[in-house]
C-alpha cells in the first residue's frame, strides 16, 4: 500500500474509532495521565503562547496546557479525522475552554505558517503516520525558533503487552499478517535509536527522553474487548472485518493469550512510552 492509500485507510479508521474514543474518554485520559502530564509539564507552556496538538483525539492533553496559556494564548487542537476534530471541540464546551481552536489537520502536510507556533505536543500520533519523518520535519518548520516539541510514542513490543500480546495471538491464529519491520502502527517507534535519529534528520538537536510507565486496567477480558473493538485503531478495524465466526475465534484467542495477566478482580495489561522533549 502506497502512502496516500495508507493515509486513507488510516483516516478512514480514526473517523469510525471517533465514537468509541469519545464514549471511554474518561478512560483513556485516566489511563494516559501521567504520560499527557509529563508533556505538558516538560513543555512549561507560558501565558500568551500558541500552542498547536496533533493528532489530539478528544483533544485532553492540550486542554491541560490551555489552561496554562491563559485567554491570551492560543491552543490549535487538530486531528486529521474529522470525527475525532467534533468530538474534542464538544469536550472543549463541555470543560469551558475558550481559548482553543479545532482544525482538521494533516500533520504531514500543515496548512500553517512557519515558525508560527511555541510549543507543539502529541500523544501516541507520529508512530501511526505514514511518515513520521515528514511530520517531524512540518512540526520543526512551524516551530519558532527556541519551540518545543513534546512527543510520546510506545516503547518496544516487550514493555507493552497490552498491545504486543492481541497482535501476536491474531498473527499466530492466522487472522492476520505480521506487520512489516517499520510500518506505521502502535509499535512502530519503540526503537529509542531510529526515534531520535528521525528527529535529529527534522532539525531538533536537543533530546530529553523519558520511559513513563502506564497500566491498561479492565474489569474482566470482556471490558478489555470492548476496548479493543472500540477503540484500539488498526486492531479493532482488523477484528470487525473478520466474518462472525472467525471474531468469535479470534475472541478466544486473544482470551487466551491474555489470560496470563488476569486477577480476580481485574485484566492489567502494562505498558511503557518513550516521552520526548525535543527542540
Amino acid at each position: 500500500m502506497n502512502k496516500e492509500a495508507f493515509r486513507r485507510a488510516s483516516r478512514n479508521v480514526w473517523e469510525k474509532m471517533a465514537g468509541g474514543w469519545d464514549a471511554n474518554r474518561d478512560y483513556i485520559w485516566e489511563t494516559s495521565k501521567p504520560v499527557g502530564e509529563w508533556l505538558v509539564a516538560k513543555l512549561e507552556p507560558q501565558k500568551g503562547e500558541t500552542l498547536l496538538e496533533l493528532a489530539a483525539g478528544m483533544g485532553d492533553t492540550g486542554f491541560v496546557a490551555a489552561d496554562l496559556i491563559g485567554a491570551q494564548g492560543r491552543l490549535i487542537s487538530s486531528d486529521f479525522a474529522p470525527a475525532m476534530v467534533d468530538g474534542a471541540r464538544r469536550r472543549a464546551d463541555e470543560l469551558g475552554i475558550t481559548n482553543a481552536d479545532f482544525r482538521v489537520m494533516n500533520a504531514e502536510n500543515m496548512d500553517l505558517d512557519s515558525e508560527s507556533v511555541d510549543g507543539v505536543i502529541c500523544r501516541w500520533g507520529y508512530m501511526l503516520m505514514g511518515d513520521p519523518g515528514a511530520a517531524l520535519k512540518e512540526t520543526r518548520r512551524v516551530l519558532k525558533p527556541g519551540g518545543r516539541l513534546g512527543l510520546s510514542v510506545f516503547a518496544t513490543p516487550e514493555q507493552n503487552p497490552w498491545a504486543a500480546v492481541p497482535v501476536r495471538a491474531l498473527v499466530e491464529g492466522g487472522f492476520m499478517e505480521a506487520p512489516a519491520p517499520g510500518s506505521p502502527g502502535i509499535l512502530a517507534l519503540g526503537d529509542r535509536e531510529r526515534l531520535e535519529s528521525l528527529l535529529t534528520e527534522a532539525g531538533f538537536t536537543e533530546l530529553l527522553v523519558d520511559e513513563v510507565p502506564l497500566t491498561f486496567r479492565h474489569r474482566d477480558f470482556e471490558g478489555y474487548w470492548q476496548f479493543l473493538t472500540e477503540v484500539a485503531g488498526a486492531i479493532a478495524a482488523l477484528i470487525e472485518s473478520l466474518p462472525s465466526g472467525e471474531q468469535s475465534a479470534a475472541k478466544k484467542t486473544i482470551a487466551t493469550a491474555v489470560s496470563p495477566f488476569q486477577t480476580e478482580n481485574e485484566i492489567a495489561l502494562p505498558g511503557v512510552t518513550l516521552n520526548v522533549l525535543a527542540r
